[in-house]
């Protein structure tokens, strides 16, 4: 696998009102760690569409492993134009940094929004460009990131993998953490 593509939810559906809320740092851990095996196997690259939550810090994640792996590089494909300018400031910056860091970044359709159906599109078109999807997501908690799985599922049928960031996956993260911090304690 070379190209992966990754979403997940966004941060009002997972509860997270502030840019900087610690759940940020395990989510962010967590993406790390899945990456970094996907780097070990031959990934160059990371295809996300740039919304808000999951897909951000995915690509905040792969601008700092760019420092250690040379060959990854980051693609943003926005649905349309200009798909930040009902988001709040924090998101827009968070955003603007993202896109000056990107290798790729180009808009999938060429006018701003006018319907759902880009929405739609940009999902189909990620997926047939893409090797594989990593997303943040479960069917027990209803969001936004279905809208992939669904087009990833429809491609799965031809053997294109779906890989998950489960609940279990996250609380790992977490321990693991509060473990490092009791051994940082008892020096």
């Amino acid at each position: 696998m070379k190209v992966l593509a990754v979403t997940g939810y966004k941060p009002q559906e997972l509860g997270i009102f502030d840019p900087n809320a610690k759940e940020i740092s395990y989510i962010k851990t967590t993406l790390k760690s899945k990456i970094y095996g996907f780097l070990e196997n031959g990934l160059e690259w990371i295809v996300i569409s740039g919304q808000p939550g999951v897909e951000q810090w995915a690509a905040e994640v792969v601008i700092d492993l760019k420092m250690e792996w040379s060959q990854l590089r980051l693609a943003v494909l926005p649905p349309f134009l200009h798909q930040d300018s009902i988001w709040p400031d924090h998101a827009k910056e968070r955003y603007q940094h993202i896109i000056q860091a990107a290798d790729y970044c180009e808009a999938i359709s060429k006018k701003e929004y006018d319907n759902p159906g880009q929405l739609r599109a940009k999902n189909d078109f990620i997926i047939m460009k893409t090797d594989a999807l990593l997303l943040l997501y479960t069917e027990e908690q209803e969001g936004t990131p279905k809208y992939y799985l669904e087009a990833a599922e429809r491609r799965s049928q031809q053997g294109y993998p779906i890989y998950r960031i489960t609940p279990d996956d996250l609380q790992e993260a977490v321990e693991h953490e509060l473990e490092s911090q009791s051994l940082d304690n008892e020096w």
